[in-house]
């Protein structure tokens, strides 16, 4: 579980995740989502909640501290940035595809820890 290549799809998720967190309080990046939030009026809690959730996977992954809860924490998220990038902004869907491809390397990878949520005890 711990090979090379999972060591290095942690890794880069994690930078991913930090740099898009980090991005929703600072502004470093271009951010496609200005019509978007506009359209949420005042209901403008939802991107710096995210953003502290994509920050904290981002420090699980990077310190390899809940990995496989970080993964389940991070699903939901993925593949709302996914569906935001399909219906709304096209073509920067390559960073989704990316955070969205590497979550499901890696819970695959860690398989073994989501085992007990599908078994019937009885």
């Amino acid at each position: 579980m711990n090979s090379k290549f999972t060591t290095i799809v942690r890794i880069l998720l994690g930078i991913l995740l930090l740099a898009s967190g980090l991005n929703k309080f600072i502004g470093f990046l271009p951010n496609p989502v200005g019509d978007f939030i506009a359209s949420f009026g005042n209901v403008d809690y939802v991107f710096p909640i995210v953003g502290v959730l994509e920050i904290a996977i981002a420090a699980m992954l990077l310190l390899k501290k809940w990995v496989p809860f970080a993964l389940i924490v991070l699903v939901p998220i993925s593949i709302n940035i996914l569906l935001f990038h399909l219906f709304i902004d096209i073509k920067s869907i390559a960073a989704a595809l990316l955070v969205a491809i590497f979550n499901g390397i890696l819970i695959y990878k860690h398989w073994r820890a989501y085992k007990p949520l599908f078994l019937a005890y009885y």
